[in-house]
């Protein structure tokens, strides 16, 4: 098996509040706290979780839009964080995103020919080949080189999409971050930019890192699924795999919640509905970060927090009391704090 191409090992983004104090410790928002993950070529890794989980500033830290407080990313066995002058540009050729709200993404001002020739301009293309290639993208993404003369405003949620995604792809990158993609749209032009995304994918060999709160959504496109839960990961496996075999209880809850297209399946869903608030991102529990609301926890789990470990092929969770019942012992067995 080949290297992977993007590595995110202990990535970490923490916040520091303001507190108008200029006496004692500044709290932090720990919006991103250890997350490891590999994404390989042609691959697509979902990541998903409540809003916010730091599902997206997981993303900004790859691309460079938040700081990174602790740990790395390589990109093709590149530190990201030592590149700078042409070799950070040539990054941003490899490494393009596709936001949520096409409206905000594209300046009004400029037509749509403009906007998707924008990233060309940046990286010295000249002007005969800037618009042969908008042309290419146009037809690419099924918009029509009629309509590079249009404003955003003159083009649907979806078509707008079309050209972030147009615009995305510029300049031939091997990985495209996908925040929120579709989840502006209406349902049925959803599945018109997923099938989009994918029929991209295979022809042009693209890996994506998909970002999405709809597991429903992210079933549809990824190999794999990493669900994160408090900026930490709480379970990762094949997509097939994690949809039949939840092993996390909050992987269960947000599962029992996916919409189900067979009342009788529906009817005998068995697990319960995830309860509860997000603990707040400045006071993170001291063990487990989904202590606070899970229905199988233990004392132990309130003061140890879990590393994620196998306990399948290819599929790792972050939970003491699963991995007792599947591997016979746990951390909260070997590591938990003497009593007083």
């Amino acid at each position: 098996m080949s290297d992977p191409l993007l590595v995110v090992e202990g990535l970490s983004v923490h916040f520091p509040v303001a507190t108008g104090r200029p006496w004692g410790d500044k709290p932090v928002v720990r919006a991103v706290d250890g997350v490891d993950f590999t994404l390989a070529a042609g691959e697509t890794l979902g990541i998903v979780g409540e809003s916010g989980c730091g599902k997206s500033t997981t993303g900004n830290a790859i691309l460079g839009l938040a700081p990174v407080t602790a740990g790395r990313v390589l990109f093709d066995g590149r530190d990201v964080a030592g590149l700078t002058g042409r070799a950070r540009q040539a990054l941003w050729r490899d490494l393009q995103v596709v936001f949520q709200d096409p409206v905000s993404a594209l300046d009004p001002k400029r037509t749509i020919g403009q906007s998707i020739a924008e990233p060309l301009a940046i990286h010295g293309v000249d002007r005969t080949r800037r618009r042969a290639r908008v042309d290419e993208l146009m037809e690419l993404v099924g918009l029509g080189a009629a309509q590079r003369d249009r404003y955003p405003n003159e083009l649907s949620g979806g078509q707008r999409q079309r050209v972030v995604i147009a615009r995305a792809l510029a300049l031939e990158p091997r990985v495209v971050i996908c925040d929120e993609a579709v989840s502006a749209l209406d349902v049925s032009i959803q599945s018109q930019v997923l099938n989009l995304l994918l029929r991209l994918q295979r022809e042009l060999g693209l890996s994506y890192l998909f970002i999405s709160h709809d597991l429903s959504v992210v079933h549809h496109v990824a190999d794999r699924i990493l669900v994160m839960y408090l900026g930490t990961v709480a379970e990762e496996a094949p997509t097939a795999e994690l949809f039949a075999r939840p092993l996390h209880p909050y992987t269960e809850a947000l599962l029992s919640a996916v919409p189900i297209p067979d009342p009788v399946a529906e009817r005998a869903k068995t697990s319960q509905p995830l309860g509860g608030d997000v603990p707040n991102p400045m006071d993170v529990p001291r063990g487990c970060p989904f202590v606070t609301r899970c229905p199988i926890r233990e004392a132990g789990c309130e003061t140890l927090r879990p590393r994620a470990v196998d306990l399948a092929p290819d599929h790792r969770v972050a939970c003491h009391v699963r991995e007792r019942e599947i591997t016979g012992t746990c951390a909260l067995d070997r590591d938990a704090p003497e009593p007083r």
